[in-house]
C-alpha cells in the first residue's frame, strides 16, 4: 500500500488540512494519508502546543469513518524533537510492506535542504507537494516531486486558536465535532 505521510502539529486540526489529505488520497495514486502528528516540531516553538494526545484525538474525531484517513502517533515515541528522516526510517522498519512518501505544502517545501538528512529523504521517498500561494517549486532538490493543485482555504490553525482566545466562532473552520472537543475540554482559551 502507497502511504502519504502528512506530518504537521495539527494545532488544530481544521477543514483545510481535512481537504488537503482527501484530495491527495482521490487524486493521486496515494492509497491512504496518515497525520502524523508531531509532538514538538524542530523550526515551532512548543509553549502554544495543545498536549499531543488531545491534538491526535481532535483527528481521529475529524476523520472518522474514512477508511483512507489514518491519525497516527508514531513520533510520540520517537525521540524530540521529532525530525522527519527518523521518523521514515522507523516506519520503513515497521512496516516493510507498505511504500511511503511525504505530503507537504509548497511553503514548507522550500525549506527541505534544511531538513535533517534531507539528501536521504529526497533519494528514498516521493513528495507530493500541494501548492500554496506565493510558494512556486522552482528547486526540487533531486526530490521525485509530485505537483498537486489541491482547493486551498486561507485557514490557518494560529488564526483559529486567536479567535477561540478571543471568544469568536470557529464553526466551519474545524469539522463540528472538532469544534465541540475544543469547547468541552477549554483547549486555547488562554
Amino acid at each position: 500500500m502507497k502511504i502519504g505521510l502528512y506530518f504537521g502539529s495539527f494545532n488544530p486540526v481544521h477543514i483545510g488540512h481535512l481537504i488537503i489529505a482527501n484530495h491527495a488520497v482521490n487524486e493521486t495514486d496515494l492509497n491512504q494519508v496518515w497525520f502524523v502528528v508531531s509532538p514538538q516540531n524542530p523550526f515551532k516553538q512548543s509553549a502554544s502546543l495543545l498536549n499531543e494526545y488531545h491534538r491526535l484525538h481532535l483527528i481521529k474525531s475529524a476523520i472518522d469513518g474514512e477508511n483512507n484517513l489514518r491519525a497516527s502517533s508514531v513520533e510520540f515515541n520517537l525521540p524530540k524533537p521529532s525530525y522527519t528522516v527518523d521518523t521514515l526510517v522507523y516506519l520503513k522498519e515497521k512496516y516493510p510492506e507498505h511504500e511511503f512518501a511525504i505530503l507537504m505544502g509548497s511553503d514548507g517545501f522550500q525549506n527541505l535542504n534544511k531538513w535533517k538528512n534531507f539528501e536521504v529523504i529526497v533519494k528514498n521517498y516521493p513528495i507530493y507537494i500541494y501548492r500554496r500561494p506565493g510558494y512556486d517549486v522552482a528547486e526540487t532538490f533531486g526530490a521525485d516531486v509530485q505537483v498537486l493543485d489541491a482547493p486551498l482555504l486561507e485557514i490557518s490553525s494560529t488564526h483559529i486558536r486567536e479567535l477561540i482566545k478571543d471568544k469568536k466562532s470557529i464553526r466551519f473552520l474545524v469539522p463540528d465535532v472538532v469544534k465541540e472537543e475544543i469547547e468541552i475540554g477549554g483547549y486555547y482559551r488562554n
